[in-house]
C-alpha cells in the first residue's frame, strides 16, 4: 500500500498539483520512454515471481469447494464488470474502443486477486497454515491463473484485426500454454536438477533470467502480453520449494526493490486525480468500487457459504479474494498501454484497487475479533 500511494503522490495528482517544477525536475518527458522500459522489465521480474510462488501440485490436491469458490470470484465480479460497462461505455471509453474489448477488460479487471499479496498478508497474521489460509490461497491460485488467461485471451482478441488472427492467436497461446507445461515443464525439472552448492546455484541464474526472457518474447510475438509468458515461465519452474525460494530471493532483490518501484512511478504519472473534477466522476468512482466489492467479496464470500464453511469464514475468504494489489495495477497499465483505458477510467479503477487493498486488514481484524 506505502508504494502504490508514494507512486501516486510522486505522479500529477499530488506532486504535480503543489509544486508542477519539482515534477518536471524528477520525471522530465524525455526520461520517461527510458523509465517505462525499466518498469516493464521489474514487473516482468515480478510476474516470474508469482509463478514462481504458484505451486501447482498444492492447487490440484485441495478439494472441489476450493475450485468452486475460486470461480464463483471470478465469474460474479466478471459478469458484473462487464453489465457496469454498458453504462460506462459512452462517456469513458477511448475514441474507437468497440464495446466488446471495453467490457470484457473491464471485467477482467473486476476479477483479479493479488495472489503474492494475498499470500504475505496470511503469513504476518499467522494464517497461512489454518484451514481459512489454505483454502484462501488455493482460491487465489486457481483464480490467478484463470485471470491471467482469461486476459491473455481478451489481449489477443483486442490486438488481432480479423477474425482469422484472433483464432491463430488464441491456437497459439493454447499451443505454448500446453507446451510450457508438458514440454518444457518435465525437462527443466531433468536439466535444472536441484543445485548441490551456492556457485552451482549463481551459475543457474543467467541461464533462467534467458529462459524467462525468451518467454516473455515468445509471447509478446504470439500476440499476448510479455507478462504472461513470465508468469508461465515462473510456473514451471522445477517443483523443489527450496530453488523456488532461492529463484526468489535473487531475482526479488533487484525485480522488486530495485525496478518495481519504477512501475508504481510510471502509475502514478499516468493517475491524474485532477480528471475526476465533477461530483458525477467522482459518484462513477464510487459505483465502481461498490461493483467490485459486491462481486469479489460478495460473490466469494456467498459461495463459501454455500459450500458450508460458517458466515463468519465466509466473509473472511471474500475479504480476502477482494485484495487486489500491485497485480491489479498491472492488468490496468496493460489497458491503458492498449488504449482500452483512457485517463479518466484509468484514475478511477486505479483508486478502486487502493481501496478494495487497504480494506482487507481491517475487515480481517474486525472478524478475528468479533469472533
Amino acid at each position: 500500500m506505502g508504494e502504490m500511494v508514494a507512486g501516486i503522490v510522486l505522479g500529477p495528482s499530488v506532486l504535480g498539483l503543489i509544486y508542477p517544477p519539482a515534477l518536471s525536475f524528477l520525471f522530465p518527458a524525455s526520461s520517461l520512454e527510458t523509465l517505462r522500459q525499466l518498469s516493464q522489465i521489474g514487473v516482468v521480474l515480478f510476474m516470474f515471481i508469482v509463478g514462481t510462488e504458484l505451486n501447482v501440485r498444492y492447487v490440484r490436491e485441495k478439494g472441489s469447494a476450493a475450485v468452486m469458490i475460486s470461480h464463483a470470484s471470478i465469474i460474479v465480479p466478471f459478469l458484473l464488470g462487464t453489465a457496469l460497462s454498458l453504462f460506462l461505455y459512452r462517456d469513458l471509453a477511448a475514441p474507437g474502443t468497440s464495446f466488446n474489448a471495453f467490457a470484457l477488460f473491464i471485467g477482467v479487471a473486476m476479477s483479479i486477486t493479488a495472489f503474492p499479496v494475498l499470500a504475505r498478508i496470511l503469513e504476518d497474521r499467522g494464517l497461512s497454515k489454518t484451514q481459512l489460509g489454505s483454502i484462501a490461497l488455493t482460491c487465489a491460485a486457481v483464480d490467478d491463473v484463470t485471470a491471467w488467461c482469461i486476459l491473455a485471451l481478451v489481449i489477443a482478441l483486442v490486438k488481432s484485426t480479423g477474425l482469422a488472427i484472433s483464432v491463430l492467436t488464441i491456437g497459439l497461446t493454447l499451443v505454448f500454454a500446453v507446451a510450457m507445461f508438458f514440454v518444457v515443464r518435465p525437462q527443466l525439472a531433468r536439466v535444472i536438477k536441484e543445485p548441490d552448492s551456492e556457485l552451482h546455484r549463481r551459475r543457474l541464474i543467467p541461464i533462467i533470467l534467458a529462459f524467462l526472457l525468451a518467454c516473455a518474447l515468445l509471447a509478446e510475438t504470439i500476440g499476448i502480453h510479455a507478462l504472461f509468458g513470465a508468469f508461465v515461465a515462473g510456473v514451471v519452474m522445477p517443483p523443489s520449494t527450496e530453488f523456488r525460494m532461492f529463484l526468489k530471493d535473487k531475482l526479488e532483490a533487484f525485480g522488486s526493490y530495485a525496478l518495481l518501484p519504477l512501475f508504481f512511478a510510471f502509475t502514478g504519472l499516468r493517475m491524474q486525480v485532477g480528471l475526476l473534477n465533477d461530483w458525477q466522476g467522482w459518484l462513477l468512482c464510487v459505483v465502481i468500487m461498490l461493483v467490485a466489492i459486491a462481486g469479489k467479496l460478495g460473490g466469494s464470500m456467498l459461495m463459501s457459504r454455500w459450500t458450508g464453511m460458517n458466515w463468519s469464514r465466509s466473509f473472511s475468504v471474500g475479504v480476502l479474494m477482494n485484495t487486489r494489489g500491485l497485480v491489479e495495477l498491472v492488468v490496468l497499465n496493460i489497458g491503458y498501454d492498449l488504449g482500452i483505458l483512457p485517463g479518466r477510467i484509468f484514475t478511477m479503477m486505479v483508486l478502486m484497487a487502493l481501496v478494495t487493498t487497504f480494506m482487507t486488514g481491517p475487515l480481517l481484524s474486525l472478524v478475528k475479533n468479533h469472533d
